[in-house]
């Protein structure tokens, strides 16, 4: 029976972990573990900290019938990323090397040991060899599966807190499989499902493995807190496969052999030639629609029940985003309703808590909606009618209970009280004002939007004689968060954000996945409106202001710098030498420097909105989250000097030095482009591809 990492305690008790009462209360539940009738005549491997001659350890903890057989520490820290084990645990450095660990007081009364062995050590049983790896030493360079499997072990187990990310489940599953695929063997992998407290979803995926073939796959998303994976494999046919691999036995031969605990037990029976073996299946992959649609539905539902809260609202604007927020609330009640239709009854439990009825079923995911989700459209006099109605159309056909507002009167008044004190009224740039007025009069509307969710989440079942509060959701992008398109306060400052780890591209593809598959026909009109704040006035009726414009970038262009940012770790520069070469064919090089120069001074002009960002959802690995995941300064010197006139000198050189485009000249209704190359100027008429000296 394998667990996943640090499952006693919860792998995200962070700082948690420096109190001695988690370990405390790890030893006390190990206990009753170790005193239950349920984990008889059962080899039984759970995840714990450990304090071993006063260094934490993140440790597994190896037990049958009573006895500890070992206390093997985690080698490899996880440091990066989401990831800080090094700030709470220290790494068993010591390899192949076994110590004794004098147990408390509490463990010695159940199992009559006073030590037992603490280290990297296997598990001889009488019939095979087990030996355990901890999450990131499956990712490492020198996973110590290579070395066991060498060294005669025959099934490795793998204790995960891998948390999801889209598009890396199959990452996850090329490693199980590539560990046996070289080496044979078993591979048994449990990984942690569901929110522990924070903005990560740990998506399961148990799965156990033979030789390179996947034969168990466990669930990536489901309701469900408990889930059990089962297999029964030949260890004959590791053996069999074994014996071929010249290589690896020529290897096996040599290898420096580790410590070897005896077990007196078997896993297998005498008499088991009949039993049926499991066959290797095809593992299925969930498409990036249907993670988003899965993976953050689930994470609210955890958020949901285990705030005590009644509910969600959100700010349905009747665009992209919002709209994506409000169809991942949608997928969340058809997760329910399907749970709860499977026979679980936590989940029917947790339904009923919740909408404060004792009696109550969720079998509609519609109705459902109606009781937990409240929709909220707040316009004001630069809004047009067009996105009232598709909110409003969108939250009829998902059933939330929708509510239409005007905001003006509050605005007016906050206006009012500035130009009572100062004796000057702020105008919009289309009516003569300055971008500082007109940025201003923007931020007023967004940041009342931001006062009113929040009235509104106190207040709403109360006026409807149901008890508790809303949770408010935020509905930015992390594309928007990148660039810091949003008003610091406004409607992106919420309780908790589903897509804020999502870019825009993919909430784009994630719409149409719900067109298809919820038959949300109200998404059809939303998916090709293009994208607006609609905080500036309208232009005869119909919406002047648009988000790329605005941010004087595409969304697609966003995505390319996030990733280059924090993935590629690219600077100024190195984005700039990487894009002229991915941008070669749509943009000059004085082009490409152009458009990194605005990016880097937008981002770090906004750099400072990170640090009240919203918790979101994680879902990228250039998410710009500034909690724990992409740590730097937000304070910035945002002329960038150096590193511009890095670029600029770089641009001048590429033009002068490999006859790049000089100037574009326009002649009557001809364009020319001007080269300079090996001292000689050229005159290119694109369109007939022929040149003049």
């Amino acid at each position: 029976r394998l667990g996943p990492e640090l499952e006693i305690c919860g792998y995200g008790c962070s700082d948690h972990y420096y109190e001695s009462d988690t370990l405390l209360h790890s030893f006390q539940v190990l206990a009753k573990l170790l005193e239950s009738p349920v984990t008889q005549d059962i080899i039984c491997d759970v995840g714990m900290p450990v304090l071993h001659r006063n260094v934490r350890y993140n440790c597994r903890v190896i037990f049958l019938n009573k006895k500890i057989l070992l206390i093997r520490p985690k080698i490899s820290l996880a440091n990066a990323g989401n990831y800080r084990e090094l700030r709470w645990f220290t790494p068993w450095n010591k390899a192949r090397h076994v110590e004794e660990y004098f147990l408390p007081r509490i463990i010695q009364e159940v199992t009559g040991q006073e030590t037992v062995p603490f280290g990297d050590a296997v598990l001889a049983t009488k019939d095979t060899c087990l030996g355990a790896e901890i999450c990131e030493e499956l990712w490492a360079p020198n996973s110590p599966h290579i070395e066991m499997g060498l060294d005669g072990v025959e099934i490795f187990t793998n204790s995960s807190g891998s948390h999801h990310v889209l598009r890396k489940a199959h990452s996850r599953v090329d490693l199980v499989n590539s560990a046996t695929a070289k080496n044979g063997g078993v591979y048994i992998l449990a990984n942690q499902k569901g929110c522990d407290g924070d903005r990560l979803y740990y998506d399961g995926c148990a799965m156990i493995s033979m030789n390179g073939e996947t034969v168990a796959q466990g669930s990536q998303f489901s309701l469900d807190d408990v889930e059990v994976l089962v297999a029964t494999l030949d260890l004959e046919d590791v053996r069999s496969y074994r014996a071929e691999i010249s290589s690896r036995n020529l290897a096996a031969s040599k290898v420096n052999p580790y410590p070897r605990v005896k077990v007196n037990f078997a896993l297998s029976c005498s008499d088991d030639v009949a039993v049926p073996t499991c066959m290797p299946i095809q593992w299925r992959h969930h498409s990036p629609e249907e993670e988003i649609s899965l993976g953050p539905a689930c994470w609210l539902w955890d958020y949901l029940r285990r705030s005590n809260q009644a509910g969600f609202l959100l700010p349905l604007s009747g665009g992209i985003d919002s709209s994506a927020t409000a169809c991942i609330v949608y997928s969340m009640c058809h997760q329910v309703c399907l749970a709860v239709k499977n026979g679980n009854a936590d989940v029917l439990a947790d339904a009923r808590k919740i909408v404060s009825d004792e009696t109550y079923v969720p079998e509609d995911p519609r109705e459902f909606c109606r009781r937990i989700f409240t929709t909220c459209y707040m316009a004001s006099e630069n809004s047009s009618q067009d996105t009232c109605n598709r909110a409003k159309l969108l939250a009829e056909q998902i059933g939330s209970c929708h509510i239409s507002l005007n905001i003006d009167a509050a605005v007016k008044a906050i206006v009012g009280i500035f130009s009572m004190v100062t004796g000057r009224t702020p105008r919009f740039s289309v009516y003569g004002g300055s971008s500082r007025e007109n940025l201003a009069l923007q931020n007023v509307q967004a940041r009342i939007r931001m006062v009113v969710a929040y009235l509104f989440a106190q207040l709403t079942l109360w006026t409807r004689g149901v008890p508790g509060g809303l949770l408010v959701l935020g509905s930015a992008n992390v594309d928007e968060s990148l660039r810091g398109y949003l008003t610091k306060y406004d409607c992106s400052s919420a309780d908790i954000n589903p897509i804020g780890g999502i870019s825009k591209t993919d909430l784009k593809n994630f719409i149409q996945y719900c067109i298809e598959n919820f038959q949300l026909t109200a998404l059809r009109s939303i998916m090709s409106a293009p994208p607006t704040a609609e905080l500036e006035p309208l232009v005869d009726g119909q919406v002047a202001q648009t988000d790329e414009a605005d941010m004087g970038m595409t969304y697609a262009e966003l995505s390319i710098y996030g990733k280059l940012r924090k993935i590629a770790k690219a600077g100024p520069y190195s984005m700039f030498c990487k894009l002229i070469n991915m941008w070669k064919e749509i943009c000059t090089p004085r082009e490409v420097a152009s458009k990194v120069k605005h990016f880097f001074r937008m981002y770090s002009i906004n750099r400072h909105k990170m640090t009240t960002l919203t918790p979101s959802y994680h879902a990228e690995n250039y998410s710009p989250d500034d909690n724990r995941f992409d740590l730097r300064p937000f304070l910035y010197n945002t002329t960038w000097s150096w590193q511009f006139r890095c670029i600029d000198e770089q641009v001048n050189a590429l033009y002068f030095l490999y006859g790049f485009i000089f100037k574009t000249l326009t002649v009557g209704q001809a364009q020319f482009h001007v080269f300079f190359c090996s001292s000689v100027w050229w005159v290119f008429l694109p369109s007939f591809w022929t040149f003049s000296h």
